[in-house]
């Protein structure tokens, strides 16, 4: 075990320490920094307001962090939620023993509530079309009005849908997708996922294909070392995340369907869409970049389910 330092009181910048290693040796996601940031802030707060004093972190101890999970608790937060706060907590502290500063953590042996089971969901086949083809109906309905309209938009959206389709990519590999990690003969996409975690994931021609029209009306198609898909015409940055949600959100609408499904949810309806053709367990695996089979293994409870109302629903003696 490292050797602790010489006095248990914590310095006030453990905190910043843990998000600088966050960022530039765990390379972790935009979204696990900020969610561990609320995380501890929140705590950090709670203790302020309930004892009236500073957190110090070598000094506190279970019975805390049990009486920060009632708080929370009371506030009717979703298990789920519970569950990341003290992710993010049990990190800090993981990363505090590393370090050497303090021995143990207080957070480990804190008994949390069980994680609600929960099928993905997802889109059926039909749905998953009529949202591809959104983007190109809505600009369609625009050129029939007399206001002047750029296809740009509406094309770049189309092939964010179809990549992430053809691909199951998560929202943020997809944002971070460069030009040059396409590789349009051999149809595949060379992919940085979580942790820096490389891998290729095969892309269908259709999407190719909607990428390559989307370029073609840029007024210069992106450089190897460019996004695939840029915020607007003329600002030549990466898309956001928020803006993907955004425009699914008009597009679903736009279908009938439930617009406060996320893009997630298209990852989701690729990993099952896969399951019920036939594809193998550890192949959709491999181009989810799930690091356990049992994050894949969800998806076959839901083709299961399905299969079983079908029987249900037809069988003369079910």
């Amino acid at each position: 075990m490292p050797e602790l330092t010489e006095t248990r009181e914590p310095p006030s910048d453990w905190p910043e320490q843990f998000f600088r290693f966050l960022s530039n040796e765990k390379d972790a996601s935009v979204y696990t920094q900020r969610n561990y940031r609320q995380a501890l802030n929140e705590f950090t707060k709670w203790h302020r307001e309930t004892h009236e004093s500073p957190v110090r972190w070598g000094e506190l101890e279970r019975n805390d962090f049990r009486l920060f999970l009632r708080k929370l608790g009371r506030r009717e937060l979703s298990q789920a939620a519970i569950r990341l706060r003290f992710s993010a907590l049990n990190s800090f502290y993981k990363f505090l023993m590393r370090r050497g500063l303090v021995e143990s953590s207080p957070v480990k042996d804190v008994t949390l509530p069980k994680p609600a089971k929960r099928l993905p969901q997802f889109l059926t086949i039909d749905q998953m079309t009529a949202l591809l083809d959104a983007p190109l109906q809505e600009l369609s309905a625009k050129r029939g009005t007399k206001k002047k309209v750029s296809e740009v938009p509406y094309l770049r959206d189309r092939a964010i849908l179809e990549t992430i389709y053809s691909c199951g990519l998560r929202i943020g590999e997809m944002c971070e997708m460069l030009a040059g990690e396409i590789e349009p003969d051999d149809l595949v996409v060379n992919v940085h996922g979580k942790g820096k975690k490389e891998r290729q994931v095969p892309i269908g021609r259709v999407a190719v294909g909607a990428i390559h029209q989307y370029w073609e009306r840029l007024a210069k198609p992106p450089a190897v070392d460019e996004p695939v898909f840029f915020a607007t015409e003329k600002e030549r940055k990466k898309i956001s995340p928020r803006l993907v949600q955004l425009r699914l959100k008009k597009y679903l609408t736009a279908c009938g369907l439930d617009p406060t499904l996320t893009p997630h949810k298209l990852r989701h309806s690729y990993a099952t869409h896969m399951l019920d053709a036939g594809a193998d367990l550890r192949s959709v695996q491999e181009m989810l970049g799930h690091a356990n089979l049992t994050s894949t293994q969800v998806y076959t409870h839901v083709t299961t389910e399905r299969i079983k109302r079908a029987y249900d629903e037809a069988h003369p003696r079910a």
